[in-house]
């Protein structure tokens, strides 16, 4: 295993594949992702460790996608790969090499929660108790100084934290990389590759945004023809749209590791 540098433009390649890949099997993608979601929603309604739990299975959703994607994008171009393998790449990759799946998901929740712990130093834990509890923002507390300073604190922590897990899990399944050195190469692929990263993210954004907007736009036209009880419908379009854009994401990512590292 070495790392392959990449040009910038890479950045825009990658999410380009993502979409063309995603849209080999749509429902396939989708329905992954949304039965990860749900358990990691499953896992956070636990008293006490819920939270802790639900962190320590998403490398494990991570890399599920990842595989799914490794094995859609197997297929000759015009050609669709079977749902069924797509299906049981994911939750082979899952199921297999659980212990230091297990390692890396308890690094990622520590690691993460002490984020969020530094965090509550600016204001208390206000930021903390929204972002992990759901607990509801009132407009005086989005206002102020020590609210807004932790946001920005857990913002700054958590970049470089999500550069050391972006390519993990992969390191750890593919490569047979130990979970804390995965965690180490990850970052330094991300660091001399973020010319490629940052068109990465910026690509998506974008995506994102163009996105919202014409979800938005599609909402209020069947808002005004259907009239009432559209509301809910409109929605729950926005809502069912968001996840299918974060399923597209995740498909996107095992691009990034396939052309960081090379054998």
């Amino acid at each position: 295993m070495k790392l392959n540098i990449v040009p910038a433009r890479t950045g825009a390649t990658w999410v380009r594949s993502g979409l063309q890949t995603f849209t080999k099997r749509p429902l396939a993608f989708a329905s992954l992702f949304f039965f990860f979601m749900a358990m990691v929603s499953i896992a956070s309604q636990l008293p006490l460790v819920g939270t802790a739990i639900a962190l320590m299975l998403l490398p494990t959703m991570t890399l599920g996608l990842m595989a799914a994607s490794a094995e859609a994008a197997k297929a000759e171009p015009g050609q669709k790969p079977p749902a069924a393998a797509v299906l049981l790449a994911a939750l082979n990759a899952a199921r297999s090499g659980i212990r230091p799946m297990l390692v890396l998901g308890a690094l990622y929740a520590v690691l993460f929660l002490l984020v969020m712990g530094v965090s509550a130093l600016a204001d208390g834990g206000q930021f903390a108790r929204v972002y992990l509890m759901g607990e509801t923002v009132s407009r005086e507390m989005a206002e102020s100084g020590s609210f807004q300073a932790a946001l920005w604190i857990a913002m700054a922590l958590y970049l470089p934290l999500s550069l050391a897990f972006w390519h993990a899990p992969a390191l750890v399944h593919w490569h047979g990389v130990p979970p804390t050195k995965s965690l180490f190469f990850s970052f330094i692929a991300c660091f001399r590759n973020f010319g490629a990263m940052f068109v990465f993210g910026m690509t998506w954004i974008g995506v994102f945004i163009l996105s919202g907007i014409v979800l938005s736009l599609v909402a209020t036209l069947f808002a005004a023809l259907v009239g009432g009880g559209a509301a809910a419908a409109g929605g729950a379009l926005m809502v069912g749209g968001a996840l299918v854009m974060a399923s597209m994401f995740f498909t996107s990512t095992w691009f990034t590791f396939r052309d960081s590292f090379i054998d």
